[in-house]
Order: C-alpha cells, then structure tokens, then sequence
C-alpha cells in the first residue's frame, strides 16, 4: 500500500514515527530498540531519514588541521529495507536535493526499485552544514519540486541520460513536507504555500508537517491550504520536549513557536526530568485535540524522545 492509501482508508488516526539511521560505524541496536518500544502501537509506516555530507575539522597525528567531508549518518536506503524486512512495516526513506547529486539520486531510486520500497518522502534538506564547490550546483537539485522531476520521469522509465527502461508495475508514491510556520527560507506563508501547492501538482499524494507546538498554527495552516485547492491529507508532526534547553533550542532550529503557557511551565522547571514530564503532558493534550479534530494520521519525531513517545501513545491510541 502507500502512505496515501494509508491515510485516507484508516478509520481512526494512525500512528506513525521517524527515525534516523545510526551513526557511522554503529549497528542497528538502537534503531531496532526504538521499533520494538513502538511496534506495539501498530505504525503504519516508519520514516527514516537521510543526512549528506558535512565538512569537519580534523587533526592529523602530525599536529596539521585539516577540512574533510564526512557523512556521519549513511545508510538510509540499507535501514529502510532492513526495517520493512525484518518488521514487514512500510518503510518511507526520505529522499534529499541538499548534498546529493542527480547520478547518486538516480542509483537510490533504483536501490529502492530492487528492494520493493516504493514510498518516498521528497524534501530539499538542510543547506546549514553545506559549503559552497563541494557538488557542482548543474549536477543536484536546489528545490524539492525539481527532485519531483527526476522521481516522476524515472516512474515514466527514464533514466537521466534520456534511454529507456520498462517502468516497474509499482511506481514510487511520494509525500513533501508542510510548515505551519512557513519555511525558514519562505519570503511569506502566501509563497509558502503557492510552491506547495506546485508540489500537490507535480505528484505529491500527502504532506508531513514540521513539528509544531501549537495547535491553531497546524489549523490555520490546514485552512490555507484547502482554500487553495490543496486536497491531500495533511499529516500533523509532533515532537514531545524533552530537555529544558529545548525551550529555545526547537524555536531556533525549526521555527516553531512554543506557546505561552507551554513556555511558562517549561521556564519552571529545574532539570530535564522535570521538563520532559511537562513535555509529555503538553504533547497528550495537543494529540487529543488533534485527534478530536479527526487528523487522518499523527507522526512522531522520536530523536531523543522515543520513550516519551510511547508514553504519549498509550494515553491516546
């Protein structure tokens, strides 16, 4: 099935989460552990995501500092097969232009082809770790919507040079990502939601949102889109605080605005524990609400917060 029969055929909200692949040189321990805290919740489809290359400072046993380009977190297309063998769950790999040139693209797709996954989450990434002369700007993609190019006319069976393949029976099914506070790079949430609508357009069958906080920020956001035509389910992304410097941290990194009166109990607490007990109150409320308002699906963010996670699960599902 993909995510879109998923969402529109499920009579109650669905339960799904994201995790990332383990860091270079470590096994799948702890991947595995997050599923086997969550599996009991019956998750739909588990998300995993996908990190380029960064540059870092290293120093040589000659004392001589140099720069080189490490990818910390390989292995997405290997964690999603490995995951939807061992648990028979529909695993969705998110598939990135930032760091990734076309010709890599294009072997993922056909990775994923040969390994029976079909569903994608098509995003533009993060640029923040990126450097300029590290790809050559002609051989990746800049936006999302081109990404959706590439991925559609490999679904026609075209590969990037032009020749021809036999298209496989089970096309790759795709969502993108949905800010209820706009992209950080948006000039306004009015251009926001044009391209995102462009996306809905190109193929797009569903959106993921970025975390959020705030109910009527997820709301509004749903209002606008369906004002513009924009049909697809919306998937409300959710993440409960955990640690007390998130107060700041999640606002700066993501944009997401914590509301007042989450943000007053929050600035109470003296240790983690505390703030993850708060964090954990506030994110039941906000899925009963979401819920109560019939969302199709909710998707966990479980970095640093998979028991937190499975404590909210069992007040709501």
């Amino acid at each position: 099935m993909t995510i879109k029969d998923y969402l529109t055929s499920n009579k109650s909200t669905a339960f799904s989460f994201e995790i990332l692949p383990p860091l270079k040189g470590n096994g799948m321990e702890k991947a595995y552990k997050t599923i086997e805290t969550l599996r009991e919740f019956n998750p739909k489809y588990i998300n995993i995501t996908t990190h380029h290359s960064e540059f870092v400072q290293r120093t040589l046993h000659t004392g001589m500092v140099v720069k080189q380009n490490v990818r910390k977190r390989p292995g997405t297309v290997a964690v999603a097969a490995a995951i939807q063998h061992k648990y028979g769950i529909t695993a969705v790999p998110h598939i990135i232009c930032s760091g990734f040139t076309k010709a890599e693209t294009e072997y993922a797709l056909i990775d994923l082809q040969y390994l029976g996954i079909q569903n994608l989450l098509v995003l533009q990434g993060d640029k923040g770790k990126m450097e300029h002369g590290y790809i050559n700007p002609d051989d990746c993609h800049n936006y999302a919507l081109e990404l959706q190019g590439q991925i559609n006319r490999f679904n026609d069976g075209y590969f990037l040079d032009g020749s021809l393949f036999d298209k496989s029976p089970t096309p790759f099914s795709y969502g993108v990502a949905g800010y209820p506070e706009k992209h950080a790079d948006a000039p306004s949430m009015a251009s926001d939601i044009h391209f995102l609508k462009e996306k809905i357009k190109a193929g797009a069958e569903y959106i993921v949102t970025q975390m959020f906080f705030d109910n009527r920020k997820y709301f509004d956001f749903v209002a606008l889109c369906r004002a513009e035509g924009i049909t697809v389910p919306i998937v409300p992304g959710i993440k409960p605080i955990v640690f007390c410097n998130q107060l700041t941290v999640l606002p700066q990194i993501f944009g997401s605005e914590i509301p007042v009166d989450f943000a007053k109990e929050l600035a109470k607490c003296k240790t983690d524990h505390e703030a993850k007990e708060v964090g954990i109150e506030w994110c039941i409320e906000q899925c009963k609400e979401l819920i109560a308002n019939q969302v199709s699906s909710l998707h966990f963010y479980t970095l640093m917060a998979t028991e937190s996670v499975k404590r909210v699960a069992e007040k709501i599902y």
